[in-house]
């Protein structure tokens, strides 16, 4: 593709290629900037080009593949900008206070009872169901769920005790 071809080219449908991403994206000049883009690449590829074939099909399809290509990136820009934000306003009370209550919900794990720990655990860090861990036990589900119970009232009460320290 000579020069002359690819400004000919350009001349003939930029603003069509820039009116159809402007209806899609919403934005003149997100869609003037990608238009651009889509000749660009064109260009840096015309060697692979013969000035016969559908180049205006290939330039919308360019051109739609970098604005889907933007749409994801700025998606996971602003995941990431949500979880930066979320750490940048812990103050340093946030974070004693969180290792003060996990090593009280550490304490009260170790003074629970024997089998409501261990059902409370199998539970909460396993994920087991309570029929899968009455079978393990040998133990009805009746009783899984009473021995969960109290172990939830018992950690509910040392964490409330704590936290009105």
């Amino acid at each position: 593709m000579s020069i002359e071809e690819f400004e000919e080219l350009f001349s003939a449908h930029f603003s069509s290629l820039r009116n159809y991403l402007y209806y899609r994206c919403g934005d003149p000049d997100i869609a003037s900037d990608i238009a651009q883009e889509a000749f660009l690449k064109l260009w840096e590829k015309k060697d692979k080009f013969d000035s016969t074939g559908n180049l205006v099909g290939l330039l919308y399809k360019m051109s739609i593949d970098l604005w889907v290509s933007k749409v994801r990136h700025e998606k996971v820009q602003k995941k990431y900008s949500a979880t930066v934000e979320e750490v940048e306003y812990q103050t340093p009370e946030d974070v004693v206070e969180y290792e003060r209550l996990v090593g009280c919900y550490e304490q009260a794990l170790v003074e629970l009872p024997d089998n409501q720990r261990e059902v409370f655990l199998m539970s909460r860090h396993d994920a087991l169901k309570y029929s899968e861990i009455a079978a393990r036990l040998g133990i009805s589900v009746k009783a899984v769920e009473k021995r969960m119970k109290n172990a939830l009232a018992f950690l509910r009460s040392a964490l409330d005790y704590e936290k009105r320290k």
